[in-house]
């Protein structure tokens, strides 16, 4: 029986987080605005009105082409790219085509197989279109986001499961949220796929007919319309009677399938020529040398590093180095600690899973780096018992944005750490439960936590819960 193999390639296209569009000077922030307030006639496309390129967008391409080890050529130009939509006010799109800002590097992705190169084509910058919202009425145009500034990020037919692709994008968001080029937030639209897919017979070569799986905007819907698309392929392989040209298809969420659009475009489709208003981009070679010595630690390299230097788990290592600003928070935790596996329990379990339940990012919590890494450090120094801490003072915490310390002050939570005062309550215990004590000496080890139970209770759980265990066996013994 004949098996198949399946052969994935990506266009990513991500917002660029800058203050105006790409070619004007409207605001690039309308989530949640009224629409068609960020618009002008230059992003409206009013005839003779000019466009002036984004330097800032310029440089934010380049940076996350660096990033992605690309090759940044001296020379690019801007093309007309044309086709006709009704929320693409100019009649055509602002485009890059055979001479693009960048071309040729990779992106690392961890697999069951070990690391392995997913090959970049080219990033390349262009303008967005606007937004159509279809009513029972008809259709309703938003142009807030028409010329907003994209990077397309066009990746080679590298990725053979729905798994790798959506590895590939996750870390594809991580990457442009650590350099700091796009928030890349799904659920804004700031990033959304194009997958191709095509199918072919295990041990071939060469590329066979693909579909397009169009505008794709979360990860969940990006692995769910290409595994539909791989066994529907391999279907009509089966029957004798698989793809004869390439296709463009739309993804039906609520139907969990694809839909045939229309028969894939080609380049002369598009009928790309120049841009006549834009002068092409001319690179400095020593202002490149710069900005790729800028880049900073990529979430893979810093995966590694949180395995190595803290010892943590390599689930907990990629947990925290996908997203930057857990990053940076964990290891000011960790390095200030010395303790970095209390401070991994302390942040991905009781700080996030509270962020969590309070459906909250890190960003809005009112607790800092250090003051959680003062409340590991209490614990550790015996200050507080682990139970405190995690519960009654860190709730406080998180509730005020007050520090530690002040929380334990003002609710007397201070433990007591003093043997004297800890054997005083221990022999107090002992006298009052000769019975317990008994059961003890006759083998029933488990009155131990019923003794141990009462010296907390007795000490309003301030005593610290190791000082009690060690005096409490060494007294029955």
């Amino acid at each position: 029986m004949t098996s198949y193999e399946t052969v994935i390639g990506l266009e990513i296209h991500a917002q660029m987080n800058t203050k105006t569009k790409m070619f004007c000077a409207c605001s690039n922030d309308s989530f949640g605005a009224k629409p068609n307030v960020n618009v002008c006639p230059i992003c409206m496309g009013f005839p003779g009105m000019l466009p002036a390129t984004n330097k800032k967008a310029i440089k934010k391409g380049v940076r996350t082409a660096l990033a992605f080890r690309c090759n940044i050529p001296e020379f690019s130009k801007f093309d007309r790219k044309n086709y006709f939509y009704p929320d693409l006010p100019l009649g055509f799109q602002i485009s890059q085509f055979d001479e693009p800002v960048s071309e040729k590097g990779y992106v690392e992705i961890e697999t069951k197989e070990g690391l392995k190169k997913i090959g970049i084509t080219r990033v390349h910058i262009e303008n967005d279109a606007g937004k159509l919202t279809h009513t029972n009425g008809g259709s309703l145009v938003d142009f807030n986001r028409a010329g907003s500034p994209l990077m397309e990020i066009v990746t080679d037919p590298d990725m053979r499961s729905s798994e790798e692709a959506k590895t590939f994008a996750k870390m594809v968001q991580a990457i442009l949220r650590t350099i700091g080029t796009s928030e890349a937030d799904m659920e804004k639209g700031m990033m959304r796929f194009d997958a191709s897919i095509s199918t072919r017979p295990h041990g071939e070569t060469k590329l066979y007919p693909r579909a397009e799986i169009k505008n794709l905007n979360s990860f969940r819907s990006l692995e769910t319309a290409l595994e539909y698309e791989i066994k529907r392929q391999i279907n009509l392989w089966e029957e004798g009677n698989p793809l004869d040209g390439d296709i463009t298809v739309g993804w039906l969420d609520d139907q969990q399938k694809t839909k045939l659009l229309r028969d894939k475009e080609s380049s002369a489709d598009y009928r790309y020529f120049p841009e006549p208003d834009l002068p092409p981009l001319v690179m400095d070679p020593q202002e490149i040398e710069e900005m790729k010595a800028n880049i900073p630690e990529l979430p893979l390299e810093k995966r590694q590093k949180f395995i190595e230097k803290y010892n943590i788990s390599e689930e907990e290592a990629l947990f925290f180095s996908e997203d930057p600003k857990l990053a940076d928070f964990f290891e000011e935790v960790a390095e200030t600690t010395k303790e970095p596996q209390k401070s991994a329990s302390f942040v991905g379990t009781i700080l996030l899973g509270r962020l969590k339940n309070d459906n909250k990012n890190l960003q809005d919590c009112q607790i800092t780096a250090q003051q959680m890494a003062q409340l590991v450090t209490l614990v550790e120094e015996g200050a507080i018992s682990n139970n405190q801490a995690k519960g009654v003072v860190f709730e406080a915490m998180f509730e005020t944005g007050k520090d530690p310390e002040k929380i334990i002050e003002e609710k007397g939570l201070k433990q007591v750490s003093d043997t004297g005062a800890i054997e005083a309550i221990v022999d107090q215990v002992l006298s009052e439960n000769p019975s317990a004590v008994e059961d003890f000496k006759t083998g029933k080890g488990n009155v131990l936590g019923f003794l141990i139970g009462q010296v907390m209770k007795a000490s309003k759980g301030q005593a610290n819960p190791g000082m009690v265990n060690e005096i409490m066996r060494k007294k029955l013994s």
